[in-house]
């Protein structure tokens, strides 16, 4: 039977899920969708050839995103990671549309990033027969998200700043900056450190 809206008119998938990727209402639980859910990366990227020695081929991985396990995605292909990126065990992205995560940028366990939204009528929202929508997330290079951080739908985070451990970000957050609480709330800038003494 073909994917129908709760009044019974046809579903064109290829067009539900182009609405689902520029964040317009569409409706999650098409056969297609559901499919892809359990597929999740995709990703058919080879890995580079085996280096002569041990160090040179550790040396070839050195820019590869690290993901602990326990890493929980509705689609996986709309999650982007840039070089050196690392996330820790027990993460969720709600990829309804991309999730970038840009290069260097580090988390703690249990982050999560929500790009899905649902209609706020129940009437529209109407469980899991009605239409859903999204927003792209974009977190910039050299961002630090501690442990338990959660990232709304639509929200950027400028290169560099820190979310403290706990935090949902629900609007924009600037470059250079920390920011902590529920909703997250700027705490300071960041001033550059010494490291041994070196600036």
């Amino acid at each position: 039977m073909a994917a129908q809206t709760p009044d019974g008119a046809p579903i064109d998938l290829a067009e539900n899920k182009k609405r689902m990727l520029r964040g317009d209402l569409y409706y999650a639980f098409t056969p297609d969708l559901a499919q892809d859910r359990k597929e999740i990366t995709r990703d058919e990227t080879p890995l580079p050839p085996k280096a002569a020695t041990e160090e040179e081929d550790e040396a070839l991985l050195d820019d590869y995103p690290i993901v602990e396990i326990g890493i929980r995605a509705d689609y996986g292909y709309n999650v982007r990671l840039g070089k050196n990126v690392y996330v820790n065990a027990n993460s969720t992205w709600i990829d309804t549309c991309p999730i970038t995560i840009g290069a260097r940028t580090i988390m703690g366990p249990g982050c999560s990033f929500y790009s899905g939204t649902h209609p706020l009528d129940h009437r529209v929202r109407n469980g899991t027969r009605g239409p859903e929508s999204g927003k792209p997330i974009v977190v910039g290079e050299d961002c630090w998200l501690g442990g338990g951080v959660t990232v709304l739908a639509g929200v950027t985070i400028g290169k560099g700043s820190v979310v403290g451990a706990g935090s949902v970000v629900t609007k924009d957050v600037p470059e250079g900056v920390v920011v902590v609480g529920n909703p997250a709330r700027f705490l300071k800038t960041i001033v550059k450190e010494e490291v041994n003494g070196a600036a």
